[in-house]
């Protein structure tokens, strides 16, 4: 799709808004297509919230020196496990009508869904909800997996993107650059067929289904609340509610003594931090820096997946780590 919407050199070159923090995917895509990237930051202190006033400001800027044109979102979120609201989706989806911006939505998380409250609402229904004008002229590319989410099939590597509003003859492009690619393997594509078909009622394998899709997820709703608790009760520990997807994005304080000592060695400060709780303690995160935050702010994500009984062992050992890591550098 990015390849599709790249054109231009110089201040005509497209312009693609991400998240930040963001999957570092997309900013190296973006990199590789010599496109532009123009970040728009997360609200931390609204559970990363998306504020459209903050998409306009980012939209300003980049219009002096490129061309914006896309707009990318990732919901729910990764690395910062939001659920957005359907008021928040209408207003990207007004916001794009607008400034006339392709919409990419990255909604490969859906069915991971846990705080109280929160739902998921596709781009589609709600943009085909809202009804003309914005149904029949905002266009957008909406993406789905199943190496993600509660199947988390990771070694098939399957997935798909449905594109709505674009027009025929691009379109006709858009297939063609899909159609020099080779195809996944026959396992990928049945297991691709059973996301977009799941038992229905009254089908012989619908109860199981249901009864272990159901299992997968409450242990994960379980488990992003404990990883919020047990965070949150360490000083200099920050953490959001994790409403949806399957990481947790803490902030970390970290003493001046360990920002200069990360500086000595040519490392990003959380970046220092997480490579001395892995050398010390064998748990890997991955640093903030890596998926980009606001200016003197740090944070890791990491994943909710294990275990319960060996992520809770995980959490504390990490808090431990952490308290005696800013003792260490006070």
């Amino acid at each position: 799709i990015l390849k599709l919407l790249v054109s231009g050199s110089g201040n005509s070159r497209t312009g693609v808004l991400v998240p930040i923090p963001q999957y570092p995917l997309y900013s190296a895509a973006i990199a590789e297509l010599s496109a532009v990237q123009l970040g728009y930051y997360l609200a931390e202190d609204r559970c990363w919230a998306l504020d459209v006033t903050e998409l306009r400001r980012v939209l300003a800027q980049g219009r002096q020196h490129c061309c914006p044109r896309v707009l990318c979102i990732i919901n729910p979120g990764n690395p910062t496990g939001q659920v957005q609201s359907r008021q928040c989706i209408e207003d990207v989806i007004k916001f794009a009508y607008e400034e006339n911006l392709f919409l990419m939505a990255d909604e490969v998380y859906q069915d991971n869904i846990y705080a109280k409250g929160s739902a998921f609402f596709s781009f589609k229904k709600v943009l085909s909800e809202m009804g003309p004008p914005y149904s029949k002229a905002v266009e957008l590319a909406s993406f789905h997996s199943i190496s993600k989410g509660f199947m988390g099939e990771c070694g098939f590597r399957g997935g798909y993107v449905e594109v709505i509003n674009m027009d025929p003859e691009v379109k006709e492009q858009l297939i063609k650059l899909v159609s020099v690619r080779l195809c996944p393997p026959v396992s990928g594509q049945i297991l691709l067929g059973a996301l977009l078909d799941p038992p229905q009622p009254g089908e012989p394998s619908h109860e199981t289904f249901m009864a272990e899709k159901k299992a997968v997820l409450s242990a994960l709703a379980h488990k992003a609340q404990l990883t919020q608790e047990i965070f949150n009760k360490t000083p200099g520990i920050h953490c959001n509610p994790v409403q949806g997807a399957m990481y947790s994005f803490p902030r970390i304080d970290l003493p001046p003594r360990a920002i200069a000592a990360a500086k000595e060695k040519g490392q990003a400060p959380d970046m220092f931090f997480c490579m001395r709780l892995l050398e010390e303690t064998g748990i890997c995160v991955v640093p903030g820096s890596g998926f980009g935050q606001r200016e003197g702010t740090f944070h890791f994500r990491m994943t909710i997946l294990p275990p319960t009984e060996k992520l809770k062992v995980l959490l504390e050992k990490l808090s431990s780590f952490y308290t005696k890591f800013v003792k260490e550098f006070s």
